[in-house]
């Protein structure tokens, strides 16, 4: 089985995706290619073979500065129409998921979205993703017949930190390079704030919290654990906070090690984007929210109460 890893980076850095995506693809024993786009991909693409990618292929140009939805497909789709890949593989993340859909849909190949497991079986492929806001399992085989991309969602596999590699100037056609749209400049997160997508702990606030003005309080119990803040639709839409911060189906779908939900009631809109993290926590005054139905732990009491507690106990175990 030949396996095409697509390698995402931003202002240099490689996004752990990329490792975990790797630990997945090694888990099917099948022929590793790694690409990674980008101005100047050298140092990273060495990075990437030293970690198991495989044969990485590093594509340099000026337009690659910045991601572009159109130039990515249009180099990407030279590589899958070069490589002949059984398998394009990339992360299930705000630009995989329509890196994703664009490159099946240009090459003519079945696509399965935000999954959440992948084997082999035999010489196809077997994923699983959850449907109906992940009350119902699906699980997917490829037909053999084109090329199956699948996009994976984030924290299912761990990152792999070693293997064998080596990395290979890749050049496509100048007008892989040509776009309807320009991209001139990308907003980088503010220094030190933890990505959702990407974050292992989340901790998250909802209606509970009564007013904008209390949300340092959460946020304060987020830095303790080194987290990242989450927010409710309900707080976002009432301007407490910004719309890059929403986890539920119309924010972000995330998948942390731990999820702590605080004053959130649990309306499924919120539930699909959290309820696969491995450990939820959900602190609420109300004993029938129907977060609890999802929690892990549940502490039914008043926020104001326990968030600072919490609070002073991790910084003081982080002190010790």
């Amino acid at each position: 089985m030949k396996i095409l890893i697509i390698g995402m980076q931003r202002d240099g850095k490689v996004s752990g995706t990329t490792y975990e995506l790797i630990e997945a693809a090694k888990s099917l024993n099948g022929e590793i290619t790694s690409a990674l786009l980008g101005e100047n991909p050298a140092e990273s693409a060495q990075e990437i073979a030293r970690r198991g990618g495989g044969k990485v292929l590093a594509i340099s140009h000026p337009t690659l500065k910045y991601y572009n939805d159109e130039i990515y497909t249009n180099v990407l789709s030279e590589i899958v129409a070069k490589y002949s890949p059984d398998l394009v593989i990339g992360p299930a993340s705000f630009y995989g998921k329509a890196l994703m859909s664009r490159l099946a849909a240009k090459n003519g190949g079945a696509m399965a979205s935000d999954c959440n497991g992948i084997s082999a079986d035999g010489d196809k492929v077997k994923v699983t993703r959850g449907s109906y806001g992940g009350s119902v399992i699906s699980t997917i085989s490829s037909s053999g017949d084109s090329p199956f991309f699948v996009s994976i969602r984030p924290k299912i596999f761990n990152e792999s930190t070693e293997g064998s590699g080596e990395v290979v100037t890749e050049s496509v056609s100048d007008d892989a390079f040509k776009a309807r749209m320009e991209v001139k400049e990308a907003a980088s997160q503010a220094a030190g704030q933890v990505s959702l997508t990407e974050a292992d702990r989340i901790v998250s606030a909802g209606r509970g919290l009564k007013g904008p003005e209390n949300l340092d309080m959460v946020k304060d119990l987020a830095k303790s654990l080194g987290a990242a803040f989450g927010a409710s639709r309900a707080i976002v839409d009432a301007g407490w906070t910004e719309y890059a911060n929403q986890v539920g189906q119309t924010g972000k779908t995330v998948n942390p090690k731990l999820y702590i939900a605080i004053g959130i009631s649990g309306a499924i809109q919120h539930l699909v984007g959290m309820r696969t993290s491995q450990t939820i926590v959900a602190i609420n005054k109300d004993k029938d929210a129907p977060i609890f139905n999802v929690a892990s732990y549940g502490i039914v009491g008043d926020a104001f109460d326990m968030v600072p507690a919490l609070t002073k106990k991790f910084k003081a175990e982080l002190a010790d």
